[in-house]
């Protein structure tokens, strides 16, 4: 497959403020393509990041819907695992890391050592790409397990493929990091430790470069592709960066040189997105890693990834997402994306209001929303009231449906000439939201929209 992209396209998805989305929510589902894209747009985002849970379930309709508007979508695909293993071989158990602890978080982490897993992952992903007429492809998540993992247990991998792998490369077995009385306990072999954490950089970087840029991989299949690689920030004091490259196997100019993507994004590492005070501008924090990168690659795009919204004590509202565009931008970010659209605080704040209106025919009007929302269609009269020079008129619909964020209203009766339409009773759809129990919002009391003239040929 060849995706034609011209360069309004291309510089979209380079530059400006995009949106992660993951269509496997509720709130996307039993809705049109059509209606999600167009509530993307309304928002103002310049590019999607598509979540792909899993490389065999992906909606083209959603992908070609974007496009359409101009707006170009990233396959977004996990590195270093999987929440689902639907339709994965038979042996995919043999694949997993192992971790210095049990997780079962519902996370399948699968290893970079596992010559099998690479080998299904680097076609599954060209398949992807030649499938589906994505712009851009990108791993987010390649790293291991992870920060402060050796104290916490959740370090990785130390299973038989990362052993069998260390010490066919370096000829001396694989540090112990859980027996302090060890004669290989890795803090009384700084040397060997050492080794360790190289090669532990060299296995990320050589999977992504595998997936990319290897015999059968992404480039192979789409030479037209764009590529976005992904590495983490944290503020965590001085020596944040190369604690990341300690404990998750994260350099990022090298991973790069492995890639040689088109943009590199920054994102937000747990301990800072889990904060309930983190400010808006904490990007500033990240100079190290910015700095660490330039070093190498004076030239190269970055972008950075906040989460708006992942659990109940750090959601993001409206400001904050403004402060924290406002920061990337003016610290020379070229581009900023946010994991989920519809989990940030603005979903829980914002009262539904008509964003676009379109006279479809005669006797056919559609509006559009700034959300998801919901009516009761046998009140159809009560929310929607005709005005003309100040008088009311309730013209019986014959059919009102909802489709997500729009509306579509017939009625045989409807002014030829323009006319204003009032709304009430008009909620959003809590019931589809990461945190449900939040309250509904309803359209403000006296809002109005102008409905066109119906055009005569």
């Amino acid at each position: 497959m060849s995706v034609w992209m011209d360069e309004g396209l291309r510089r979209r998805a380079l530059a400006g403020p995009g949106i992660q989305i993951d269509p496997t929510f509720a709130y996307y589902r039993n809705r049109t393509a059509e209606s999600i894209a167009s509530e993307i747009e309304l928002a103002g985002f310049c590019c999607v990041h598509y979540f792909v849970v899993n490389e065999h379930v992906v909606d083209a309709s959603l992908i070609e819907a974007f496009r359409q508007r101009g707006i170009p979508v990233w396959a977004m695909v996990i590195g270093n695992g999987t929440f689902s293993t639907e339709r994965y071989p038979e042996e995919w158990p043999s694949w997993q890391m192992k971790l210095l602890k049990e997780t079962n978080d519902g996370f399948r982490r699968l290893s970079p050592f596992s010559e099998g897993y690479v080998r299904w992952k680097k076609a599954a992903m060209a398949r992807l790409v030649s499938d589906y007429p994505f712009d851009g492809i990108e791993i987010a998540e390649p790293y291991f397990p992870e920060w402060g993992g050796i104290e916490r247990g959740v370090y990785g991998d130390v299973g038989p493929l990362a052993e069998a792998a260390f010490l066919a490369e370096h000829g001396v077995r694989m540090p112990d990091f859980e027996n302090p009385e060890s004669e290989r306990y890795y803090a009384k072999d700084p040397v060997t430790y050492r080794k360790w954490v190289d090669f532990r950089v060299e296995a990320v970087n050589g999977f992504i470069g595998e997936m990319i840029n290897g015999k059968g991989g992404v480039r192979e299949a789409r030479p037209d592709i764009m590529v976005a690689t992904w590495s983490l920030a944290i503020n965590a004091g001085t020596e944040s960066v190369e604690r990341l490259r300690d404990d998750q196997g994260l350099d990022a100019p090298s991973m790069i040189e492995h890639a040689r993507p088109d943009i590199h994004y920054l994102q937000t590492h747990w301990p800072d997105w889990t904060r309930g005070d983190l400010p808006g501008d904490y990007a500033k924090e990240y100079k190290p890693f910015v700095d660490h990168i330039r070093s190498l690659h004076p030239r190269i795009p970055l972008g950075i990834q906040a989460d708006v919204g992942s659990a109940r004590h750090m959601i993001k509202g409206g400001d904050w997402l403004s402060a924290f565009s406002q920061t990337a931008f003016g610290l020379g970010y070229s581009a900023w994306t946010a994991y989920e659209y519809h989990t940030g605080g603005y979903m829980y704040e914002a009262k539904p209001a008509p964003m676009r209106v379109e006279r479809l025919s005669a006797s056919e009007v559609r509006l559009t929303f700034n959300k998801r929302i919901e009516i009761n269609p046998a009140l159809a009269d009560e929310s929607f009231t005709i005005r003309r020079d100040e008088r009311a008129s309730k013209p019986g619909w014959d059919s009102v449906e909802v489709d997500g964020n729009r509306i579509l209203l017939t009625s045989r009766q409807l002014p030829v000439t323009a006319f204003e339409l009032e709304l009430s009773g008009i909620r959003d759809t809590p019931e589809r939201w990461l945190f449900p129990e939040k309250p509904a919002n309803t359209v403000a009391a006296g809002t109005r929209v102008t409905v066109p003239g119906a055009w005569r040929g």
